[in-house]
């Protein structure tokens, strides 16, 4: 067995789990399962943090050490769901490195939402908001459109690799700006309605829930990190908004 192999394999399985946006516990259990799923491996452990990966593991009493960074990369459930299962299958149906390493890249192949989805599930993400925020049918019509611009301007953002800061925060001034435009069109319009709805597409809604698991779990580094990575998000939408706002007035 190419225990070199099986190291960056396994390492790569917990990066994607990481840069998806897995909680630490679940990474490191999910890596040093499928790595003592292996015949031969008389010890594994791992520490992971929200930037990093140090994975170690005991075959033939040879001890091999990698150390991994970790980029921040853009939310996908359907990922950590297909590498978890892969995890369980290992466990029952123990298969080879090179198996292995062909899942792992057959799931990282794996097409996330087209861009047309995004911004239709975006828009109707906004609408749904504008409904429980008690918003007029127009209020819900038109933070649906805000909804669409706003998923539009943040994968262009995206594409052109800007950082996660500036592009809240320009997604946020878009909205914003938008509202107070549409308010100027239809005064019977509500702006804080429309503002609030399209803003809640924006929330790190996950980042918050996994900073939480984390510091409960004891991994407190990456509990603080993901805490620090949400305050930085909602500042962003702070910013853009404020600076629209402002001036407007």
């Amino acid at each position: 067995m190419n225990i070199e192999k099986l190291l960056n394999t396994i390492i790569e399985a917990g990066k994607m789990l990481v840069e998806s946006g897995a909680e630490v516990n679940r990474v490191e259990e999910t890596m040093v399962r499928m790595c003592r799923c292996f015949e031969g491996i008389e010890y594994a452990d791992s520490y992971v943090t929200l930037t990093g990966i140090m994975f170690s593991l005991t075959y033939e009493n040879k001890t091999i050490t990698r150390i991994c960074r970790v980029h921040t990369g853009e939310v996908d459930l359907n990922r950590i769901d297909q590498i978890n299962t892969l995890s369980r299958r290992i466990c029952s149906n123990p298969m080879s490195v090179d198996e292995l390493a062909g899942e792992l890249d057959r799931i990282k192949g794996m097409s996330r939402y087209t861009f047309k989805e995004t911004m239709l599930f975006g828009a109707v993400g906004a609408a749904g908001f504008g409904i429980f925020f008690n918003g007029t049918l127009l209020e819900i019509v038109m933070s649906f459109f805000i909804g669409i611009l706003i998923r539009c301007i943040s994968c262009f953002l995206s594409k052109h690799k800007l950082n996660s800061f500036l592009n809240n925060a320009i997604s946020a001034g878009s909205a914003a700006l938008s509202a107070q435009l549409i308010h100027q069109v239809l005064p019977q319009t509500n702006v804080d309605i429309m503002v609030i709805s399209s803003f809640m597409l924006l929330v790190p809604g996950l980042a918050i829930t996994n900073a939480i698991r984390d510091t409960i779990a004891g991994d407190y580094v990456s509990g603080v990190a993901r805490a620090a990575d949400a305050f930085l998000c909602a500042v962003a939408i702070a910013v853009g908004a404020g600076f629209v706002m402002y001036f407007w007035i």
